[in-house]
């Protein structure tokens, strides 16, 4: 299989392990900057270019678009697609992800519970609302995040005033949500393929604005209840992605989605849950090269009305340690 991974370097911890993994398993791999690669299109043909060579054709596709080239790094994926190449997640259900309150709303519209979630574009009216999500704590995120500022907790009104006047004074819309109080827990699920693999408990540094919650958070590994698990893989399903990360807001097991990242830090999670995610990402890969139907919008009626054929194929769950606890440092590829 010949394998090409959209991501800003090869020295990315995520980007480095998909890309040990491919090779191990025999196929060929490279890894391209989406701002160097040059597209062009006449109403007859496209053609890909990078460093003003034409591109030599590919199986598959797994981008590692960061937040800050999305617009660009999002057309370069989508010409794959154009081209029929495999993708390990479309452009489009990329973007559906990335935009923060549209993903909300379209998991709300379908059933999956998500924790209360204002939106307002005034300063003044935000503190207002802050009662709607029952006080603090609360998540305070951009709508669509810059590469180094995304998102945020909250522990006081003080600190949240803050960060509500410096980020807004910066024409940043945001949506700010309920988060975890005395009866919760975040969660973070990875899904491949449409079937939840490994979950870690988050304890994020409280009061620091960062690209994710997971840079610089505590982790645990965690075992998913069924509710969670049902959740996590019915929402990457709906918003379209082959590997995501949703993260969850559990509350009394109740579980609610408060984001889907469509490219989550991996050697983090590996280390904590001794899952060897990257191979079952590269073995999903493989799948879809060979035919394997691609992760879609789900059939929405009752379980007990889904066919057996409706289940996501079982993925075999490779162990690659016993970590139960890191720090974490990585943000997006």
């Amino acid at each position: 299989m010949k394998a090409t991974i959209l991501s800003r370097s090869a020295s990315i911890p995520s980007t480095r392990r998909l890309v040990e993994v491919a090779r191990a398993r025999g196929h060929r791999v490279r890894v391209l900057n989406p701002l160097r690669v040059q597209m062009h299109l006449d109403g007859r043909s496209a053609t890909l270019y990078y460093g003003r060579k034409k591109l030599a054709p590919t199986d598959v596709v797994l981008p590692r678009i960061a937040q800050s080239i999305s617009n660009y790094g999002l057309a370069v994926v989508n010409q794959f697609g154009l081209a029929r190449v495999s993708l390990v997640n479309h452009a489009q259900a990329i973007a559906q992800s990335r935009n923060k309150m549209r993903s909300l709303q379209l998991l709300s519209a379908h059933g999956i519970d998500i924790p209360s979630t204002v939106m307002a574009r005034d300063a003044a009216h935000l503190k207002e609302m802050v009662g709607l999500l029952g006080g603090v704590p609360v998540l305070v995120k951009l709508l669509q995040g810059q590469e180094k500022h995304g998102v945020m907790v909250c522990e006081s009104l003080q600190s949240l005033e803050a960060a509500l006047e410096a980020v807004l004074g910066l024409g940043h819309n945001l949506v700010m949500q309920e988060y975890v109080k005395s009866t919760g827990i975040d969660v973070r699920v990875l899904v491949v393929g449409g079937q939840a693999v490994a979950a870690v408990r988050r304890r994020p540094r409280p009061g620091r604005l960062a690209h994710t919650l997971i840079k610089g958070a505590r982790l645990e590994a965690h075992e998913l209840s069924p509710a969670q698990r049902a959740t996590a893989e019915k929402a990457t399903r709906l918003i379209g992605l082959e590997v995501a990360a949703v993260d969850l807001l559990d509350v009394q097991g109740q579980p609610k989605v408060f984001e889907v990242n469509s490219s989550p830090a991996l050697p983090e999670m590996e280390a904590v849950t001794g899952v060897d995610l990257a191979s079952l990402i590269i073995i999903r890969a493989e799948a879809l090269v060979a035919g394997a139907p691609p992760v879609s919008v789900p059939d929405l009626s009752p379980p007990s009305a889904l066919p057996a054929s409706s289940e996501p194929a079982q993925l075999p769950v490779d162990r690659k340690g016993t970590g139960r606890r890191a720090r974490t440092g990585e943000g997006g590829a």
